[in-house]
């Protein structure tokens, strides 16, 4: 990859975590971000001025629940790798194992402006293993496009796992059920992190992962009751929670903000094809803000295609959620919840340059992705 520096100015630049900035500059050093400011920003001699005038510069869209490359686009089962559904503990799997980068599904999320996805595994199981974050361009290899793995072990609440395994005749088959599973699986990681010699044993040393706090536990829960005990298992074992999903969540918002737990919202292009999802509507996604939850827009790729996340954020702000609140649900957020701030999620010097130019405004359904950059070089 080159990594020349050049400067891109005239656009409305959105850094996210700052005001937009009219007839802004953007300058790009070593695939990094070097400054961005206005028009007075001073671009240092020798560096390409490419001209954005009347463009819109704003940072990589990032969708926190996918299974972008696990479950390939029109493949059929034959590109279906996002359940491993033999046992309901697979907490040693690894979404990053499945993941084809060549699937359509990559191309698309630039389409979009997507430029990072958090791959997960899927809710057939009660504990479906790691979930990884990988750029959506710029790798012939998917090792090539990862930023953070493990990013968390995604667990299942409610319909999925008591389906999945009620069907075959085995635990669990109910809601208790489900939640003996967890409690034991974690209680038989407590064990293995007390002991001073154990055996290897890559589920344990997951879920010790988690009760250590070193990555979050993702809990797939849709209707109240489940998000109750998603908290309620959380509290009893002292792990990092984050709400995937949350179709009822506004039900417990105060709850929910209080205890400083982030809400991944969606799929909301979708028929509501399960009991669990009866309630969703994307006024939830205003009830959450304005009781001060962390909130996140996602799009359960291939739920709803990934290149739709900006479609869902413009019906969230139809039903009345604010702009700011809206942009930063797909960008700082999710960067925040998983634990990628520090490189991806706004505009600022030293973060890695991964942006989109959009030919107006994002939050217009006419707008569309001109250009888009992953670590300073053009990858569409």
């Amino acid at each position: 990859m080159s990594h020349a520096a050049y400067a891109l100015t005239g656009a409305t630049i959105v850094p996210i975590t700052s005001a937009p900035i009219e007839q802004g500059v953007i300058i790009v050093e070593d695939g990094r971000i070097s400054a961005v400011g206005g028009p007075d920003l001073a671009v240092p001699a020798g560096t390409e001025v490419i001209d954005a005038s009347g463009k819109w510069i704003v940072p990589g869209l990032i969708d926190a629940h996918t299974h972008l490359g696990v479950h390939e686009t029109g493949e059929g089962w034959a590109g279906d790798d996002t359940n491993e559904m033999t046992d309901p503990n697979t907490a040693h799997v690894r979404a990053l194992d499945g993941i084809n980068p060549s699937e359509p599904g990559f191309a698309d999320a630039l389409t979009g402006g997507v430029l990072t996805a958090c791959v997960n595994p899927g809710s057939g199981n009660v504990i479906g293993g790691e979930c990884v974050v990988v750029k959506t361009a710029g790798g012939r290899r998917v090792d090539d496009l990862v930023v953070r793995s493990p990013a968390g072990i995604k667990s299942a609440l409610g319909e999925n796992p008591k389906r999945v395994y009620g069907e075959k005749g085995q635990t669990p088959k109910t809601r208790m059920g489900t939640a003996g599973v967890l409690r034991s699986a974690f209680i038989a990681a407590e064990k293995h992190r007390a002991s001073e010699n154990p055996d290897r044993d890559l589920k344990l040393e997951n879920l010790v992962k988690v009760l250590d706090r070193e990555i979050p536990w993702r809990q797939h829960c849709h209707r109240a009751d489940d998000i109750a005990t998603a908290i309620r298992v959380a509290d009893e074992f002292g792990y990092q929670l984050v709400l995937d999903h949350g179709t009822e969540a506004h039900l417990l918002a105060d709850v929910i903000a209080e205890k400083g737990i982030p809400v991944l919202f969606g799929p909301l292009l979708t028929a509501r094809a399960k009991v669990e999802t009866a309630k969703r509507f994307p006024a939830n996604a205003v009830k959450m803000a304005e009781a001060g939850v962390k909130l996140v827009i996602m799009t359960d790729h291939p739920v709803v295609p990934i290149q739709y996340l900006i479609v869902q954020v413009m019906e969230c702000v139809k039903a009345g959620l604010d702009r700011e609140t809206a942009l930063r649900a797909v960008t700082i957020n999710p960067a925040e919840v998983l634990g990628v701030a520090d490189r991806l999620g706004s505009l600022e010097a030293g973060k890695d340059a991964d942006f989109c130019v959009w030919s107006g405004d994002p939050l217009d359904y006419y707008s569309t992705v001109e250009r888009a950059y992953i670590d300073g070089v053009q990858v569409n």
